[in-house]
């Protein structure tokens, strides 16, 4: 549970520096490029996975989760190595403009989807 929370802050940090910097340091760059909302998507899917790594964080340290803690240990990997891959992977597409690095980010939507699978389940399982 610790984990999650230090992760989900760390990803906050970033989320926050990365669209402070885009709006003002690389805004002419990405502008330039056209891959302006390229850098936002990244900035946005960091920021709200950030949130759900907070969430099964608090979540994991209830004593209803006791039946769910398998699910969202799941899930916080999986948020937190397809924030890694998605968002990274978008924001280096965004800054060098190479578009095959744009094939690897459906593979941390993936694990998204899954992050947020595993989350209703355990929500299900914490009754």
């Amino acid at each position: 549970m610790q984990l999650w929370l230090i992760c989900g802050a760390v990803l906050g940090w970033i989320g926050v520096a990365a669209g402070s910097f885009g709006a003002h340091g690389l805004k002419g760059l990405l502008e330039a490029n056209g891959q302006a909302a390229n850098w936002e998507t990244a900035v946005r899917y960091c920021l709200f996975h950030a949130i759900a790594l907070l969430i099964v964080g608090l979540l994991a340290a209830l004593p209803q989760a006791q039946p769910a803690r398998a699910l969202l240990g799941i899930a916080g990997w999986t948020f937190l190595f397809g924030t890694l891959i998605f968002s990274g992977f978008l924001a280096a597409l965004a800054l060098s403009g190479v578009k095959i690095l744009g094939a690897i980010v459906p593979i941390g939507g993936v694990l998204l989807l899954v992050g947020w699978t595993c989350l209703a389940v355990a929500g299900w399982k914490c009754r």
